[in-house]
């Protein structure tokens, strides 16, 4: 082998090897891609909490404050009372940690989130302990 394949098969070798760095707003959305959609407690009618209209699915008026349901839309997360923003997605074993900066009428503060989501469902847990978490069903994605 030459001196330059030599140094092309090298050059190659460490491009290979180099990690792939992605922009951390990049990182945080491939992160997001299934927890996409609007979600509500398992076992409850998606219809009771969500309107599809030309926009996409929303709360429906008047917004029923207390509904556990959600909209996760791009780096946004929505529920019947407040907005959040998706600060980070970090892997934590078999679910995902979402730091979010949320905000409502009366406050603003920062909340971390476990979560996973699998063919449908997305399960919130309250701690690293917790193992079963509460179920919620994908109304729209």
């Amino acid at each position: 082998m030459g001196k330059t394949q030599v140094v092309i098969a090298v050059g190659l070798g460490l491009a290979l090897a180099a990690p792939v760095r992605m922009p951390p707003a990049l990182a945080a959305e491939a992160g997001l891609s299934a927890y996409q959609g609007a979600w509500v407690l398992e076992g409850r009618d998606c219809g009771e909490v969500y309107a599809s209209g030309g926009k996409g699915t929303a709360f429906k008026t008047p917004i029923d404050v207390f509904a556990p349901a959600f909209i996760i839309s791009g780096r946004r997360l929505r529920t019947p009372m407040a907005t959040c923003q998706i600060k980070s997605v970090r892997p934590t074993g078999d679910r995902n940690l979402l730091v979010l900066d949320c905000a409502n009428k009366v406050a603003a503060n920062e909340v971390r989130a476990l979560l996973t989501a699998s063919n449908g469902v997305l399960r919130r847990y309250y701690s690293e302990q917790d193992t079963t978490g509460v179920g919620y069903q994908r109304c729209s994605g």
